[in-house]
């Protein structure tokens, strides 16, 4: 069974279309990232899945149940850490974990689940006195109460240090270890590359590509950069170099040629670079995420998922 499938998802907003036809299979037990520029839908679809906004065509299921004839159902089966979240200043750390439990009907333990989140040293100490991290490891915990089959984050990591995101990562890879399906959206690219099996790329509401990272490196003519040492290298050499068939783009960095390779293999493009001046050295860098979703969510409007 999918943990979430969108068939025909659509929002409008009077002439405005937040999601476009959306068709999109999570499936159980996957780390799944969701991105997109800012007004893409996400946030949108986040909403329909939660019940929070109705959709004006298409269905969402989420594990197993329509999301808005099935609300409730789901929303007991699931935890949400929202973008934005609040915390109450002058409640202790395990006062609102406790107030979750009374909420959800649970019979979780406040520790335990401040533990699996790695602030049940702070359990006493009122929220407002709690750093930036720990009050979104508070959310989390509260989040985590039913033990929830799905969790769908929103920006997870967004404001914290490197150490944050890091621990952040860690309880993220915890909570999926333990058969939890992650729904995860963020602008932050390493932290998605670092923790997702595959990511969705939607754009204006429509979804351009999904695909684990290597899937999409491969898909595209930015999978891989060649840093170039040639014999010789000035403009005359950078303008015969781009205009070489498989050469997408081609510039001068640190006294190499930095190209971008385009649908053909890196031997190839090393050969016709090698015709132009003789390659003395080389190296390949694959594209990072944010590479991938730049090429996608800009260059890559025609492309088809």
């Amino acid at each position: 069974m999918a943990a979430i499938e969108l068939e025909g998802l659509t929002k409008r907003f009077g002439d405005v279309v937040a999601v476009d036809g959306l068709d999109l299979t999570v499936e159980e037990g996957e780390i799944f990232g969701f991105l997109g520029p800012n007004g893409a839908g996400k946030s949108t679809t986040i909403d329909i899945l939660l019940d929070f906004i109705r959709p004006t065509g298409g269905t969402a299921t989420v594990l197993g149940h329509d999301a808005q004839s099935d609300g409730l159902t789901v929303r007991n089966r699931i935890g949400v850490l929202p973008d934005a979240y609040h915390v109450y200043d002058r409640l202790t750390g395990r006062q609102h974990v406790e107030f979750a439990v009374e909420m959800k009907d649970a019979a979780d333990d406040p520790t335990a689940l401040l533990e699996r989140v790695r602030i049940a040293d702070a359990a006493d100490r009122k929220a407002g006195g709690y750093s930036k991290g720990m009050r979104q490891r508070l959310v989390l915990a509260m989040a985590l109460v039913g033990d929830p089959d799905l969790l769908v984050l929103d920006e997870p990591s967004t404001g914290l240090d490197p150490n944050g995101a890091r621990e952040m990562r860690e309880i993220i890879h915890e909570e999926n270890e333990r058969g939890t399906t992650v729904f995860f959206s963020s602008h932050i690219m390493e932290q998605v590359e670092a923790v997702c099996d595959r990511v969705a790329i939607i754009d204006s509401g429509r979804l351009v590509a999904v695909d684990t990272i290597d899937g999409l490196r491969n898909s595209s003519e930015t999978g891989e950069t060649l840093y170039v040492s040639v014999s010789e290298l000035d403009s005359a050499v950078l303008e015969r170099v781009r205009r070489l068939e498989g050469v997408g783009s081609a510039s001068i960095e640190a006294d190499r040629l930095r190209v971008s390779i385009d649908g053909v293999s890196k031997f190839a493009a090393l050969d016709a670079i090698d015709g132009v001046s003789s390659v003395q050295d080389f190296s390949v860098v694959e594209s990072s995420l944010e590479d991938l979703f730049v090429r996608y969510t800009t260059e890559g409007q025609e492309v088809e998922a």
